[in-house]
């Protein structure tokens, strides 16, 4: 009895730390924002020059990612890991958005820039209207997380 009850409290103590180590990468990725990510690491800044240096006709906020951002947060698909993030052109998230994909290794750099024509009414759905431009030549495996991203907006629809 004793025996079971023991093994009982290690499997819960042993259960509860893999929580708060999960909780705590968590919670590691959100510390991430696009905004601040150039600033933050040398490698990510290198890599998204690498991506953009012969792209034409970016705005600034895209090519510095200085726009507004949310959290990152890291995906893991099919075994290959990236870090994630979403930006907007600031005061006008509705219409210009960058969803951005980082390998793990901060070797490559994706990325889907989506536009709504402005002053599209209320009533008109956005992803019907938009224009799409891929960066990075992203495989099809890497469209699907960016995608994916675009369309856990609420307000895409």
């Amino acid at each position: 009895m004793s025996f079971s009850r023991n093994l009982l409290i290690c499997f819960l103590l042993l259960t509860g730390a893999g929580a708060q180590a999960l909780a705590a990468d968590a919670d590691k990725d959100a510390q991430y924002r696009l905004d601040e990510l150039l600033s933050s690491d040398p490698q990510y800044r290198q890599t998204w020059q690498s991506l953009i240096e012969d792209e034409s006709r970016l705005p600034d906020w895209v090519m510095n990612l200085s726009g507004t951002a949310t959290p990152m947060q890291a995906v893991d698909e099919q075994g290959d890991k990236y870090l994630v993030g979403e930006l907007c052109e600031p005061h006008n998230c509705a219409d210009h958005r960058l969803y951005v994909a980082f390998s793990w290794d901060k070797e490559k750099a994706y990325a889907l820039y989506v536009k709504v024509p402005e002053g599209l009414p209320a009533d008109k759905s956005p992803s019907r209207h938009a224009s799409f431009r891929w960066l990075g030549d992203p495989d099809e495996e890497v469209k699907r997380i960016l995608d994916d991203q675009l369309k856990s907006d609420p307000n895409w629809f």
